[in-house]
């Protein structure tokens, strides 16, 4: 084995220790010494690689957008192309598969999306880039085919489903009822029916005057 061998093995055990950490405890909870000690890693050769634990995360970052984003374009041939509603719908349930098949990885995209430590929302933010692309130029194709109703902008209602893309697991939990317990079955008839919701609304237009009355 070559000195640069041993040096990517090297780097690719602290990275996968690192993942495990992260993924099980999130940002705030672990630290060098932590990674350290519960993966048989020395100190020496922990900090002649990484000098701190921010370093680690944005690559645990990075390696996670990066894979869901190869994940998504490699299963996007399989949405169908004449439903739109059938087609949002698998397509967020997409990245739900990815964190399935990597449950560890899921927290450590929570941790950077939704609650970003503030010292690194930048760097996050142009790690996410090109998920954002790939993100928003599947849901503007789908807008444009949508008979959107008069008077709405298309780009405003991209921006509104784009929006739903990053709280659509916590939607689903919630709307499901119990985190535990959840399968495949179960995950797709509750994306069916909040994709439903998300795209034609929970009220009886006709019914609307009576229950809102105009004023004056």
């Amino acid at each position: 084995m070559t000195q640069k061998e041993r040096q990517e093995r090297s780097r690719e055990e602290i990275y996968r220790a690192a993942r495990e950490e992260f993924g099980a405890h999130g940002y705030d909870q672990v630290n060098m010494e932590r990674i350290c000690g519960n993966h048989g890693i020395s100190k020496g050769m922990m900090y002649h690689y990484y000098s701190n634990k921010d370093e680690l995360f944005l690559l645990c970052v990075e390696r996670t957008l990066e894979e869901l984003r190869r994940y998504i374009e490699d299963h996007m041939a399989q949405l169908p192309q004449e439903d739109v509603l059938t087609a949002i719908k698998d397509y967020f349930l997409i990245r739900e598969q990815f964190f399935q098949l990597r449950p560890e990885q899921k927290l450590i995209f929570e941790d950077a999306v939704l609650h970003p430590p503030k010292h690194l929302a930048d760097q996050i933010h142009r790690l996410r880039a090109p998920l954002r692309e790939l993100n928003w130029r599947f849901i503007a194709d789908q807008v444009a085919r949508m008979p959107l109703r008069p008077g709405l902008d298309q780009e405003k209602v991209a921006r509104y489903l784009e929006s739903m893309e990053f709280v659509f697991q916590s939607a689903m939990v919630s709307y499901h009822g119990r985190e535990g317990d959840w399968d495949l079955h179960g995950m797709l008839e509750a994306a069916e029916e909040l994709i439903d919701m998300v795209l034609f609304g929970v009220l009886q237009r006709a019914a609307l005057p009576a229950a809102f009355p105009e004023e004056g």
